[in-house]
């Protein structure tokens, strides 16, 4: 289809449009769709159905949750306005249900149009499916050409990064945090992201949906590194969320904020939408896992470091038992285990102190072994 009248529902979609330099013959766009500038002229087809930038985290969280679960839709799209336009081709996904358009509305919207226009479901869930999406794309818009060499750029981008960070002596513990009010792990191909960057994110749910997850599991996975990258979220408002961070119990006591390697993200351009910019956002994250590797020569609005000092620390630590796996407190001076006779030094790095019951029962086999 040479010269189709598009509509986008999507941003990371309008990014593509615009990639492969079809801007002039994109007629409507999201709420959401405001990359690149010239997007953000466009006719606002699909608004919210929600105030969400009146309620705080955890009522957004609440909000979204109900309103999903009584199969109502987060998203109102002008039907009428879509009749004039005519399109030939509607841009959408149905990967998430927080992002999508509503199927139903979808549907209502499409028994209205004349003729039927093509639409090009876009639901990636790694890297390579996003480039599958810009390869479909330039195949329905006459774009092949253009499609196959911005994935062949971007490929050799990755593939450079990739090949600096494959003999790495050590991974860093990486915590990508997509929502702090209940706390959010990383999903989809945001893990890839970070393994191509050289971290590791054992929290993370690769190929899939983020879940909610308890803050004792950060606790227990005690990164080394935290990139907080609450989803639909610019770099101005993640940072206005940073306070629900640093009220978590055991918070000053992380690696990540001991060591001062904390940091916010501009979610929205680098990693919450499955893009052209999540190469950007890959090498981001190689700059903030690995700066000695890496340079930044991006946005300047990125990314945060936040400071993490904090001279009222309380004196209790949050430590990981590396024989149960269970996290405990463990006092800075005057602690139980003083009580304790001394053990021989541990010759494994990084190894953390032993929960209560399990430095009994180590004393107990180390007199056992003496006697």
């Amino acid at each position: 289809m040479k010269h189709p009248r598009i509509v986008s529902f999507l941003p990371a979609a309008t990014e593509m449009v615009y990639a492969l330099g079809l801007g002039d013959q994109l007629l409507g766009v999201s709420h959401e769709c405001d990359f690149p500038a010239a997007a953000k002229t466009k006719p606002v087809i699909v608004r919210p159905a929600l105030a969400l930038e009146k309620m705080t985290l955890r009522e957004i969280d609440i909000a979204v949750a109900e309103r999903i679960r009584s199969g109502g839709s987060l998203y109102q799209v002008d039907e009428n306005f879509l009749c004039e336009l005519k399109p030939d081709l509607i841009l959408t996904q149905n990967l998430c249900q927080v992002c999508a358009t509503s199927g139903n509305d979808l549907t209502v919207a499409l028994k209205l149009l004349q003729p039927k226009p093509e639409v090009l479901w876009m639901s990636p869930h790694s890297l390579a499916e996003i480039f599958e999406n810009i390869r479909e794309l330039g195949r329905a818009t006459g774009r092949s050409n253009a499609a196959e060499t911005f994935i062949a750029e971007w490929r050799e981008r990755l593939e450079k990064i990739a090949a600096r960070t494959k003999n790495i002596s050590r991974r860093p513990r990486v915590f990508c945090m997509e929502w702090a009010d209940p706390v959010y792990c990383a999903g989809h191909w945001v893990p890839e992201m970070v393994e191509l960057a050289g971290g590791i994110d054992e929290l993370a749910r690769k190929g899939t949906d983020s879940v909610r997850i308890q803050w004792t599991d950060v606790l227990k996975w005690s990164p080394e590194i935290l990139i907080f990258s609450p989803c639909g979220f610019n770099l101005e408002k993640a940072l206005e969320q940073v306070s629900h961070l640093e009220s978590q119990p055991g918070w000053a006591e992380l690696p990540a904020v001991r060591s001062g390697r904390v940091y916010v993200v501009d979610a929205n351009s680098y990693f919450a939408r499955p893009g052209p910019r999540v190469v950007d956002g890959v090498e981001l994250l190689s700059h903030l896992i690995h700066p000695e590797l890496f340079d930044w020569n991006g946005s300047a609005d990125a990314f945060r470091a936040i400071p993490t000092s904090n001279p009222c620390a309380s004196k209790t630590r949050i430590k990981t038992c590396p024989e149960c796996g269970q996290a405990f407190e463990c006092k800075m001076g005057g602690c139980w285990c003083d009580d304790f006779p001394p053990l021989s030094p541990s010759t494994e790095p990084d190894t953390d102190c032993l929960c209560s019951k399990c430095l009994a029962k180590t004393v107990e086999k180390d007199r056992a072994k003496k006697t």
